[in-house]
């Protein structure tokens, strides 16, 4: 065969290759974004198999949401260390051994340890995907094409989550949520070798890993959600719930000082003390204080208060998870270049926030189309102008050698966001009901009675959650001043992939905030 026959030959392979490897990358965001939806739906099967109490049920979800969020500047550190190929195989046997873990679980520890190591592995995989998806696709047509992709089938995990967490724990057993990502995992990880471009670190390029801050940092969150959940027993005037408060400040103090001093911080201090970074991470991770929170609640509410099967729980999810969507494509796309970041920011933090005043009004005897789905629309409208805006935000005049660690910051503050909110209002919500039925010991073995007794812990916690809320607008009104430039409107076509993909997917991790135009940054 000749040179000049066999040239269109390679190239149409180099073609095919690309789009094999956009597949793996693809299944592997796929398989992080539904993970935290799937367990979600299974958490009350799970929940009363194992015997885990209500103080304690909030680590299914903290121990994944953590772990991510604490790990994924460190992930993202060591993919430049050892290469992302190397790093996103690894991520998936790790993240294939952790959902068999997690799914054999004899008990509580056993699960709640086994989520930690899914966030972990977590934490390798997701920033290791995005690289590998900016170093594929070179030219820009088919790096545009390649994003929207992988933004509509990432985006639509959450809603794939909830329905195929329903299907499993009504059909199967909830531990199938936690078994299904093994043979993914393991067979993406195969492909990926195949697949997948090796990308060579070498020695002199590489980056040194900022470990004290990575110690420092996690060991300093952990110890503030610890605190928070063992305060449901324990009362929040008890030496262990007020020692571990104050030890976890404590070490994110240090933190901050390590970040100051050491030239590979991981998280570069000036990102965020710029007003409009800043507030955008403020924003969202307070606005995540909530969401997961409400996510967690609606939940139980939904199958143990109202006797909703798995499946009809997820469905009835659904049209938060597309209002999302919506509002993020057709209205914040289409206004961010336009009006200031806090004209969309401010008034979807209030749109949510009324959604939450709306769910306060929930009863035993509710309607899920009078009070939960108007409650659902308005937060999912609400949410969906804050992703998309402020995800633009988070790299927003970032020198390219830190648009990486810039945007894995938006992404921690929401897990980090929804780690704190999840325990936070746990406690509330399980302190509520315990104090409404010692007031009523009497009748405190009625079923109906504790049926009510959850719902008004539901609807405690759920006014706290919007006090957050107003709070995470206030900021956004006060702090972001940014007024989008002509130069942006041509980078926000692209930016709908991205949002859309954290809309959706607002109660699971997020790591396509990284949107064409960005990764393009990174990548020069």
């Amino acid at each position: 065969m000749s040179a000049q026959a066999q040239a269109p030959h390679g190239r149409a392979a180099a073609e095919s290759r690309r789009w094999w490897a956009l597949a793996v990358i693809a299944i592997a965001q796929l398989m992080i974004v539904l993970d935290i939806t799937i367990v979600n739906i299974a958490l009350p099967s799970a929940q009363k198999d194992l015997g885990i109490s209500d103080a304690d049920r909030q680590w299914v979800i903290t121990a994944y949401t953590l772990a991510f969020g604490g790990l994924l500047l460190l992930g993202g550190r060591l993919g430049d260390l050892f290469g992302r190929k190397r790093v996103f195989i690894v991520g998936l046997l790790g993240f294939a051994l952790a959902s068999a873990i997690g799914g054999a679980a004899t008990g509580s520890a056993m699960l709640f340890g086994a989520r930690a190591l899914q966030g972990a592995f977590g934490a390798l995989l997701a920033p290791s995907a995005l690289g590998l998806l900016s170093t594929t696709f070179s030219d820009p047509k088919e790096r545009s094409t390649a994003f929207g992709i992988f933004g509509a089938i990432a985006g639509g995990g959450a809603a794939i989550g909830l329905i195929t967490g329903g299907l499993l724990t009504e059909y199967l057993n909830w531990r199938w949520c936690l078994f299904v990502n093994t043979p993914i995992a393991v067979v993406t990880a195969f492909a990926a070798f195949s697949v997948l471009e090796r990308d060579h670190i070498g020695k002199g390029t590489r980056v040194r890993l900022d470990l004290p801050g990575a110690l420092l940092g996690c060991g300093g969150l952990l110890a503030i959600v610890f605190g928070m959940s063992e305060a449901v027993t324990r009362g929040w005037g008890d030496w262990l719930v007020l020692g571990s408060l104050l030890f976890g400040v404590l070490l994110l103090v240090a933190f901050v000082l390590v970040e100051k001093r050491t030239a590979h911080a991981l998280l570069p201090l000036h990102i965020v003390a710029e007003r409009n970074r800043g507030g955008g991470a403020l924003s969202v991770g307070l606005a995540m204080v909530g969401m997961f929170g409400l996510f967690l609640f609606l939940t139980y509410y939904l199958q143990v208060i109202k006797g909703f099967s798995p499946v009809m729980s997820g469905v009835s999810f659904l049209p938060m998870t597309a209002a999302i969507v919506i509002s993020s494509t057709a209205i914040a796309a289409r206004l961010m270049t336009r009006v200031r970041s806090r004209n969309l920011i401010g008034p979807g933090l209030l749109l949510a926030a009324a959604g939450m005043a709306w769910l306060t009004q929930m009863q035993v005897g509710s309607s899920w189309a009078g009070v939960v789905l108007p409650a659902e629309l308005l937060l999912g409208l609400g949410m969906g102008l804050v992703f998309m805006p402020s995800m633009s935000l988070a790299t927003l005049g970032v020198a390219p050698n830190e648009a990486g660690a810039a945007s894995a910051t938006i992404n921690s503050a929401q897990q980090v966001g929804g780690s704190f909110g999840t325990a936070l209002l746990n406690t509330i919500a399980a302190s509520a009901t315990a104090s409404w039925l010692a007031a009523r010991i009497a009748g405190a073995g009625d079923p109906a009675v504790q049926a009510q007794g959850a719902v008004h812990g539901y609807v405690v916690a759920t006014w706290v959650a919007m006090g957050v809320l107003l709070l995470a607008a206030l900021i956004a009104f006060v702090m972001i001043d940014h007024r989008p430039a002509p130069g942006e409107a041509a980078e926000a076509t692209g930016d709908a992939a991205g949002g859309a993909e954290a809309g959706a997917g607002a109660q699971a991790p997020q790591t396509g905030a990284q949107t064409p135009a960005h990764q393009r940054q990174q990548a020069q």
